[in-house]
């Protein structure tokens, strides 16, 4: 794979998953937008970026839940570049809540999660169709594995898995591809910044390992490598469809058979 002369921008580049996509495109020579909010880490990354590439990723710093910074983050890209190729919808955050809890997580979660994607991609859209380039979303296993303490997550990755398919349909004639790429846990700073602390952190990690199929999590490098073939010319075929990468988490646990 080879993204030469190719612009990729990045959301939630500034740690976990978009970090690893963004360090994965830069070795295969990607022109790169990273867009976060947490800035040392954003300038970390782009430094490693253009150590393994040689060439200096665009910063953008933003918040994508506030409105205003989605026609900024799609102009400075364009200014800089002049073209688009890849969108790579990956901010995202979570919280601890179930149905009955505060609204203000359902409001939080979606403005993030699903407004931001649904709007950035509006704007990116027309830049894509002069490439024919495409769209990858990062979702979750949850859209289809429901978890009544994390409903509001669980919702707003459900819709922008349907925002994907909807989208890939519509654009298909347009030459532009719109896929997903959906983890189960991964090991990231994910549930730290929604409020657990070191030792709990890890503890959930484990014994979500434990129940996993393949007895263990995955990493943000298992996930950026299915992010970048489904951005890559390899996947030129493949639009409108869900990658999970759970280690067998949307199998559920096999039967057991016993004999009694």
């Amino acid at each position: 794979m080879d993204f030469t002369g190719k612009v990729v921008l990045i959301t939630g580049a500034s740690s976990g998953i978009g970090a690893s996509c963004a360090l994965h495109f830069a070795n295969l020579s990607a022109e790169l937008a990273l867009v976060g909010r947490n800035v040392e880490n954003l300038k970390s990354v782009a430094d490693q970026c253009e150590q393994a590439s040689g060439i200096k990723p665009l910063i953008i710093i933003a918040d994508i839940s506030v409105e205003e910074n989605i026609a900024r983050i799609i102009n400075e890209t364009i200014n800089k570049y002049g073209r688009l190729d890849v969108l790579v919808n990956n901010a995202g955050i979570t919280r601890m809540a179930g149905v009955m809890d505060d609204i203000t997580n359902f409001d939080l979660l979606t403005a993030t999660n699903i407004r931001g994607p649904y709007l950035l991609s509006q704007q990116a859209i027309p830049h894509l169709i002069e490439t024919k380039g495409n769209i990858v979303n990062v979702s979750s296993i949850v859209s289809t594995v429901p978890i009544p303490t994390m409903t509001p997550y669980c919702m707003t990755k459900a819709a922008l898995d349907m925002f994907m398919k909807c989208a890939a349909l519509e654009l298909a004639c347009k030459g532009v591809r719109v896929n997903s790429v959906n983890p189960g846990p991964v090991e990231t700073e994910l549930f730290k910044r929604a409020g657990f602390d070191e030792e709990s952190n890890k503890g959930l990690y484990s014994g979500m390992a434990a129940s996993m199929p393949l007895k263990k999590c995955a990493f943000s490098e298992d996930v950026a490598k299915m992010v970048v073939f489904l951005a890559s010319d390899h996947a030129s075929c493949i639009t409108g469809s869900r990658h999970e990468v759970d280690c067998g988490l949307h199998l559920g646990a096999p039967p057991s058979f016993d004999g009694k």
